[in-house]
């Protein structure tokens, strides 16, 4: 049995990790914990398997009975907590993005190595059976040569929380890129066999809401964090080219565009066959020789489910996952990269 503790009851931990973690016969829930304790108690009651509320993370640290934490906190806060963790001896699974910025998380990777800890982190989609199926795919040829990606995380006028946490860089990292982004381009990596950066170039825009409190939109997640005195300096719309040891990778994301056409999908190019990965859902393979389109039947399970398993296990084995840090960490350079090259409107190269 592994004893865990959930630090932040928020919208991820409500919709994935507490569901998921409740289903688990082998995992004892000791703690939630929320600086707003009101949050931590809904969370009790919407999950009895809960068996103490928290506002006080060291509280959770300092028991020696729990052997794992959930850090699922704003972007800002999990360098912080998630370090104070494996100090304290914890394992940590910490929701993606690693934190704000690359430097930051090679900081976590080598506590966690320090510590002989498993840190993971949330980049739910390598449990996704369609991602996962397309990696195999790729390693058994069936695309040849993969020489292109195209991918598109397109949305219309749909800011999160504007004028709060999301859109203020100093806690979030940054905008659609961070916060789509990450998932798109930590897939496409993991798809492509691990590929590593060679250089990018990248702009990056602020343009659909520089007047908050003018902004019309036909719905807004994370609405109940807006603030419309508060701070909208994060990129809503990005775009660029991305080189690595394996293909090549262009991309358009936006959280608000003046289109109302949700695109949010994955085009693989190869020699022998393609395939286009709705995200979230299922993918089509145009084979190249036959000329036949293909649309595999299977299951999709619950990916939280699978990635909290896999953490479970990891603990118990002491064997790093695909979700281990030490995994995800070129994700993280890679969107530190694209920042960087927006910033100073140039390539950036490795």
């Amino acid at each position: 049995m592994t004893t865990v503790a959930i630090i932040g009851c928020g919208r991820i931990a409500n919709n994935a990790h507490l569901p998921a973690l409740s289903e688990l016969e082998n995992v004892r829930i000791k703690y939630a914990c929320d600086l707003i304790e009101s949050k931590a108690l809904k969370a009790k009651e919407k999950f009895p398997k809960i068996e103490q509320v928290i506002t006080d993370y060291n509280v959770a640290l300092a028991d020696k009975e729990v052997d794992a934490v959930f850090v699922l906190t704003p972007n800002f806060a999990h360098y912080t907590v998630t370090m104070d963790a494996l100090k304290a001896g914890k394992h940590v699974l910490c929701e993606k993005p690693i934190t704000v910025n690359y430097p930051l998380s090679v900081e976590m990777a080598e506590e966690a190595e320090k510590q002989g800890k498993i840190l993971n982190i949330g980049v739910c989609n390598r449990y996704n059976k369609s991602v996962e199926m397309l990696r195999e795919w790729v390693e058994a040829g069936k695309f040849g040569n993969v020489y292109h990606v195209y991918c598109s995380f397109r949305s219309f006028r749909s800011i999160p929380g504007l004028g709060g946490d999301f859109t203020t860089k100093s806690q979030s990292g940054g905008g659609v890129l961070i916060d789509w982004g990450i998932h798109f381009f930590d897939l496409i990596l993991y798809i492509l066999g691990g590929a590593k950066i060679k250089n990018v170039t990248c702009d990056a825009y602020c343009e659909m809401a520089k007047d908050m409190k003018s902004y019309k939109y036909k719905g807004m997640w994370a609405e109940d964090t807006k603030n419309l005195d508060g701070t909208n300096d994060v990129d809503d719309l990005i775009t660029g080219y991305v080189r690595t040891d394996k293909a090549s990778i262009s991309f358009n994301g936006a959280w608000a565009q003046n289109i109302d056409v949700p695109e949010m999908y994955i085009d693989f190019m190869g020699d022998k066959g393609g395939a286009r990965l709705a995200y979230g859902d299922k993918f089509k393979f145009y084979d190249g020789q036959t000329l036949e389109t293909i649309c595999p039947e299977y299951d999709i399970p619950n990916m939280y489910k699978c990635e909290d398993e896999a953490f479970i296990k990891s603990i118990e084995t002491g064997v790093k996952d695909k979700n281990n840090i030490v995994n995800i960490l070129e994700s993280m350079k890679l969107l530190d990269a694209l920042y960087a090259s927006s910033e100073k409107k140039s390539e950036v190269q490795f």
